[in-house]
């Protein structure tokens, strides 16, 4: 099945300007004796908006596992805190590509309280795309349209 977007969605193919947001709700178990959330955390909600940025585009992770043998196995992560998120707050999480080559994604996130938009944190995920059996393979052609190459890969491509 090629991937399509629901109807009045727009930002197709991805920009790399483009936030694709969410919300999350802080949970009590997520949390220290403070009130403060634990920092892995924020890795939780980085793969939330990567799962629901895919979705806003008009697919899913399973059906790219599934259907196309492409699983968006994580390579790097890194995470700048900037302020704490506690117990309750209501968390934005914007994600937006900012890299794409034939093997690997780039996604760059800002978490923030959704009450102030404070900024809390931000980071970046590296990913390798592979098969079921763990080996590198370029993304299908089909997911194109949602991540074109960026400008150097797509240069280094041309003869």
């Amino acid at each position: 099945m090629v991937p399509s977007h629901p109807p009045g969605l727009l930002n197709f193919p991805a920009r790399m300007n483009t936030f694709y947001e969410t919300t999350t709700r802080v949970r009590y178990a997520k949390t220290d004796q403070m009130g403060v959330v634990y920092y892995a955390n924020y890795l939780i909600w980085f793969e939330i908006g990567r799962v629901e940025t895919f979705r806003q585009m008009g697919f899913s992770y399973k059906e790219m596992e599934q259907a196309d043998d492409s699983y968006v196995v994580v390579a790097e992560a890194s995470c700048r805190y900037r302020k704490p998120a506690l117990y309750d707050d209501l968390i934005l999480i914007r994600t937006r590509l900012s890299e794409s080559k034939s093997r690997t994604l780039r996604f760059a996130y800002e978490i923030r309280r959704q009450e102030t938009g404070e900024v809390l944190a931000t980071g970046e995920t590296l990913h390798v795309i592979c098969d079921s059996r763990n080996r590198p393979k370029t993304l299908p052609e089909k997911y194109r349209r949602f991540f074109p190459l960026t400008a150097a890969e797509s240069t280094q491509a041309s003869p």
